[in-house]
């Protein structure tokens, strides 16, 4: 696939994601990216998950290698999110969502649930931050950690979803996605962790396996939600509910299509019209202004002076791990002065190419190899990188 790639979104340990664009078609999708040396685990998540097909499953693109500042990269393309993570959801709601929402996501939550189990997969970390949103509602992603359930004798995950046999070492089936299922609920209902009071680390895995203790249900969740919660959080892993049981639960069984109307509705309201008003493009790494010395003259409807405008007025939009981030993909001051860049698959444009494409677009000239999609999105590309140019002393916030 040809394509380029925009900002990024995501930083991982050992992978970044950016959202890109085929230069084909224009369409948008996200990209997982890491040195290929260290693509391990990378590649093992595009194995399953280029085994999946389900509309509870963040969509698989394909993958491929490209050499990038001298590095060979493993590239992993996924469907692009524009909701960002569940967690993010959660804050943007003021810390709480409300049970309405709960119920709808959760459904959606468990269905991904049940299809990976008849996968004979166990997601194996489970949480806000691996729940993504979209126009649709909530995707499971993030497949770092997934494998099927007979190799699945102790893999880990994030130790405040962890369930007791998994803190013990001992088996991580499919009851411990749904025990992980019930933390994630108490998150979206209080925005906390289901284990508030305690911190360490060790601690916190200690307690969680031999404490006898489950997590607190908030008690002002309805009798319904509190129950599907209880029937997730069985201390006894044959206790749990699978999958399929709390698709029967009453506390799903309300209105999916009453929950659809809201959801989408909300999301709509608060989600871009074209994909100039996306704000996928805004740095999520810097808060940075705008000289207005320094902007190309034109009509305030041009490509590249609306998407100035939106850089000052959208919000940033980031997927984010529980990691610690390291950053994959630098400019180096080494490369300002070479004409471009070209690699497998990918382009990345100099600054006098740069300059000569904003010229073109900012005087509206209809270029025939692009499509008018096409042509906002590399306005916004030239627009971002101008940013990294001493030369031109761009700072847009």
């Amino acid at each position: 696939m040809n394509w380029i790639r925009g900002h990024t979104i995501g930083r991982g340990s050992t992978a970044a994601v950016s959202v890109a664009m085929s230069r084909c078609s224009g369409e948008i999708f996200a990209v997982k990216s890491t040195e290929l040396s260290q693509s391990e685990f990378l590649q093992k998540e595009q194995k399953i998950l280029s085994s999946l097909s389900s509309p509870y499953i963040v969509g698989y693109k394909g993958y491929d290698n490209t050499k990038e500042y001298n590095k060979d990269m493993f590239n992993l393309m996924m469907e692009y999110m524009p909701g960002g993570t569940l967690t993010d959801e959660i804050q943007r709601q003021g810390g709480r969502l409300n049970e309405q929402l709960i119920g709808y996501y959760t459904k959606q939550i468990v269905h991904g649930l049940d299809y990976l189990h008849s996968k004979g997969l166990v997601h194996c970390d489970i949480k806000g931050r691996n729940i993504l949103l979209g126009k649709t509602g909530a995707k499971i992603a993030d497949f770092g950690s997934a494998r099927s359930v007979d190799q699945a004798k102790w893999n880990g995950g994030t130790p405040m979803f962890m369930a007791p046999e998994v803190a013990r070492g001992e088996e991580q089936g499919f009851a411990a996605d749904i025990w992980a299922l019930g933390c994630t609920i108490i998150e979206m209902a209080t925005a906390a962790s289901p284990w508030p009071t305690v911190s360490n680390p060790a601690s916190l895995l200690y307690h969680i396996a031999f404490s006898g203790q489950t997590p607190e249900i908030p008690k002002f969740l309805s009798s319904q939600a509190m129950d599907f919660v209880s029937k997730c959080l069985r201390r006894d892993p044959k206790l749990r509910w699978s999958a399929k049981q709390l698709l029967n639960h009453p506390f799903l069984e309300e209105s999916e299509s009453d929950s659809n109307s809201k959801v989408n509705e909300e999301f709509i309201t608060s989600s871009p019209t074209s994909i100039l008003d996306q704000g996928i493009w805004n740095s999520v790494e810097e808060s940075e202004t705008i000289d207005d010395s320094t902007q190309a003259s034109g009509s305030m409807d041009s490509p590249l002076q609306r998407v100035r405008k939106l850089c000052t007025q959208s919000g940033k939009q980031e997927w984010r791990w529980d990691e610690s981030w390291v950053t994959v993909r630098n400019y180096s001051e080494d490369n300002e002065g070479d004409d471009s860049k070209v690699v497998s698959g990918m382009t990345a444009l100099s600054t006098r190419h740069e300059m000569e494409l904003e010229s073109c677009y900012c005087q509206d000239i209809y270029c025939s190899i692009c499509s008018i999609q096409q042509r906002a999105v590399i306005s916004s590309f030239i627009f971002d990188t101008h940013k990294r140019s001493t030369a031109n002393k761009i700072q847009c916030s």
